[in-house]
């Protein structure tokens, strides 16, 4: 029994939910998202709420049963309230900052690394060691920060390099004499 897939799905106002076999979508003041739905679960809805079943018993209607339903729940969240990742950057001389819609990184590297923003996603950067991405969809904000943070990612002697904000790094001790 899945235990993430029982809960319904509260439509929040302002959010507009089409339903048919193979696709929900969602349209709200950031947009609009499509998420597929398996064949072996059904959805429904009711007044504001949103319910994933399974249609039989089989392992697969099972698994896709909680997937599906935090796939939507993501859909519906992502168009209303947006997703956020936030980045810091650690490492003498390593910064960040906007120009235009490119992000531009200096990482210790004999060149700049430019980063142009995709459609859908907002990148800020409030200082030169922290970086902001914002978007709708979940899926795409956290392929941006991992894209980003791939540039340069932290190493574990000083910690420098790029790093999620509550990443934990694993530090390890240097050569002994």
């Amino acid at each position: 029994m899945s235990r993430i897939g029982k809960h319904p799905i509260e439509v929040p106002d302002g959010v507009n939910v089409d339903i048919s076999d193979v696709r929900v979508s969602a349209k709200g003041k950031l947009g609009e998202l499509t998420a597929p739905v398996a064949k072996e679960v059904e959805v429904t809805r009711e007044g504001n709420l949103i319910w994933v079943k399974p249609r039989d018993e089989s392992k697969r209607a099972r698994q896709m049963w909680g997937t599906v339903r935090s796939v939507v729940n993501n859909v519906v969240v992502g168009v209303h309230e947006g997703f956020t990742r936030r980045l810091e950057i650690n490492g003498v001389g390593y910064r960040a900052q906007m120009q235009g819609t490119d992000l531009v990184l200096q990482l210790g590297f004999s060149h700049e690394v430019r980063y142009p923003a995709p459609d859908g996603i907002t990148i800020e950067c409030p200082d030169q060691t922290h970086i902001t991405i914002k978007g709708a969809s979940k899926q795409l904000v956290g392929h941006v920060a991992s894209e980003i943070r791939g540039f340069r990612p932290p190493e574990p002697y000083k910690g420098k390099g790029i790093k999620y904000e509550n990443e934990e790094i694993l530090r390890k001790e240097g050569k002994k004499k």
